[in-house]
């Protein structure tokens, strides 16, 4: 089973995959863990491209195609390797983030991501998507004490106000693959909504494998 979780910068990302993972491996599910873009050497040397050179002019079609080239690598080496395994794989971001990053707040046109996401993805895509919704005043709150923000995170509040509308659109347009989840309440409310999706969601094998 694939999952993977996205929402704007300041959602509770990073906690919640942490305490799914934690979940997820208590139930006996042998889980890998990936973070997109990165996950292998030349993902990750991408990724400080994308989140720390700050100094870089990327246009949107290069962004959107940098973190392509960084998703094609990870599916190549991590990903598809780990569900022919069998593994669960838990993933930081998938596909869904650069259609609404580069595409609803960046104005590449859509239709090109998608193409361009088929061959990156290898047609691989997540059985569960969560999307972690939060207004964008509580996200900036959260984010007070993180210091300096990275390259994506500083791109203005029209930006990820549109970023945030993105996730709802798209989320709404396929809902047999992606489940918006309110992440204003408690971590553990949170979580455990996260997990009664996922419970919801899993498909026979994973009941089978995961006791």
């Amino acid at each position: 089973m694939f999952i993977s979780i996205d929402g704007g910068d300041g959602c509770g990302k990073s906690t919640q995959m942490e305490l799914l993972h934690r979940w997820l491996r208590d139930r006996g599910c042998d889980v890998v863990l990936c973070r997109d873009p990165g996950s292998t050497p030349l993902a990750e040397h991408i990724r400080d491209i994308l989140l720390h050179g700050t100094t870089l002019e990327i246009v949107p079609t290069a962004e959107m195609l940098l973190f392509m080239a960084a998703r094609a690598q990870m599916v190549a080496e991590v990903v598809r390797p780990a569900l022919d395994a069998g593994n669960v794989v838990l993933c930081d971001r998938f596909l869904l983030a650069t259609i609404v990053y580069q595409g609803y707040a960046g104005g590449v046109p859509l239709d090109a991501i998608l193409d361009v996401g088929k061959i990156a993805t290898q047609g691989v895509l997540p059985d569960v998507g969560i999307v972690l919704d939060i207004p964008r005043e509580i996200a900036v709150r959260r984010m007070e004490h993180r210091g300096v923000p990275d390259r994506m995170e500083g791109k203005g509040e029209a930006y990820h106000e549109r970023v945030r509308n993105g996730f709802l659109v798209h989320a709404a347009a396929e809902p047999q693959r992606y489940v918006v989840v309110d992440a204003t309440g408690s971590i553990e409310e949170v979580a455990a909504t996260i997990r009664a999706v996922i419970s919801q969601k899993q498909p026979l094998d994973m009941r089978l494998t995961c006791v």
